[in-house]
């Protein structure tokens, strides 16, 4: 019996998108345009998104009458006409809020739908009813009639499902009661992270890791955290315990962590109290960030690197990100002198290149990552129809569903021309 000879297959062409389906498509473009490079004319969005004028102008059109965009002025005063018209996105169409809470203070920012601060306040510690109403004084101080989103940076665990701040020892019971609170007092979408995660979306978006999908940001600071990000997403575990690193077990300490205490795991060789009897014990008595920063000698700091290329070198040898941000005020004070110490004592730890870098941003990157992550969630629900995700994060149950960081938030591609449009 002869060969059989297979039938050729063929790969059906893709389908045009519907009308509909182009219109939310290059509407959300020319928005994402508008945020990122904003106030364009008609003419730079035509050659941004690659549409046609006719497209560009009806496009405007409908992002006008919804209430999303305006005219912020003229592109010249030597130009007249409708082509010289700047567009923006309406700033006050909605007013967010980013709290970043630690154990000894709170500190929230109001911001409008571009994300640009309008106020700043320290919010009351261990008093949630206190907090809410200091919170909405600023934002009525700040013009803000209501908040739309607000997102709280805090320590602990935040279940994948439902967004929820798991009960954990050693954190304060009020950073539950705040959350509780605001989530009964505020008509507004109100999200809790982790600090070190929105740390993360921070350093990927405006810090050292812009051109990175792969890395891991160790936070150095009172406490001991990472973040996880592989191929683009930040990565929370099954239980949102990804990046406990505090806990690792290591050489070094007195003994070994527990499930209510890190005390002897890496947290204890790394965290602020340990680096500054680390400092005490070569002879520098001043505080922890000048200790890191130089201060305490050049005995010090290969100490402290050998510890730290101990955290470094194991997330390397599980994750492979390929960088490890040295993040927190420590990280910061550190810089680079103190990465490339590291640097050097993970490359003879594991056998997987790891860059390390420092942070530019400090401790102001999880109060920076809140007012990324509730702009972006508030533009997704008020530009694309989405609720609860924020540009590459997403979320279920008034969190960011799905959870995940995509990519570094840019722009790319070009508009699409609906079915049968030339």
């Amino acid at each position: 019996m002869g060969s059989v000879t297979p039938a050729p297959t063929t790969t059906p062409a893709p389908s045009p998108a519907s009308p509909s389906t182009a219109r939310a498509i290059n509407d959300r473009l020319a928005l994402q345009l508008l945020q990122e490079s904003g106030p364009l004319t008609a003419t730079q969005l035509k050659t941004m998104t690659g549409l046609s004028r006719p497209s560009v102008a009806d496009l405007v059109d409908r992002l006008t009458e919804a209430g999303l965009i305006e005219v912020a002025g003229e592109s010249g005063e030597q130009r007249r006409g409708p082509n010289a018209k700047l567009y923006g996105i309406v700033a006050d169409r909605a007013h967010l809020a980013a709290l970043d809470v630690r154990t000894d203070r709170v500190t929230a920012v109001v911001t409008d739908l571009l994300g640009r601060p309008l106020a700043e306040a320290a919010l009351p510690v261990g008093a949630p009813e206190d907090a809410v109403a200091a919170l909405l004084r600023t934002a009525r101080e700040a013009g803000a009639a209501e908040l739309h989103t607000v997102v709280i940076g805090a320590p602990g665990l935040v279940a994948p499902a439902t967004g929820e701040l798991r009960d954990t020892s050693g954190l304060p019971a009020w950073h539950r009661d705040l959350v509780t609170a605001l989530q009964r007092s505020l008509p507004a979408v109100v999200v809790v992270e982790n600090e070190t995660n929105l740390a993360a979306l921070a350093e990927q978006r405006l810090g050292v890791a812009r051109d990175l999908d792969s890395f891991v940001l160790l936070w150095l600071g009172a406490g001991v955290g990472a973040a996880v990000v592989l191929d683009g997403r930040l990565r929370r575990g099954a239980s949102g315990g990804a990046g406990e690193i505090g806990f690792l077990p290591v050489p070094g300490t007195a003994g070994l962590p527990s499930a209510e205490d890190c005390a002897g795991g890496f947290h204890a060789l790394v965290g602020r109290e340990a680096v500054t009897a680390l400092a005490r014990a070569h002879g520098f008595t001043g505080p922890a960030e000048e200790a890191v920063a130089g201060a305490a000698g050049e005995a010090f700091l290969e100490a402290l690197a050998e510890r730290l290329a101990l955290g470094a070198a194991a997330a390397a040898a599980i994750l492979d990100p390929g960088c490890v941000v040295l993040a927190g005020e420590l990280g910061r004070a550190g810089g680079p002198a103190l990465a490339a110490r590291v640097a050097h004592r993970v490359a003879k730890l594991t056998p997987v290149p790891t860059e390390i870098r420092a942070t530019t941003l400090g401790d102001p990157a999880v109060l920076a990552g809140a007012e990324l992550a509730a702009r972006e969630s508030a533009q997704a629900v008020l530009f694309g129809g989405r609720g609860g995700g924020f540009g590459g994060w997403s979320g279920r149950g008034g969190g960011f569903g799905g959870r995940e960081l995509l990519g570094r938030g840019r722009v790319v591609g070009r508009g699409l021309r609906k079915a049968g449009a030339s």
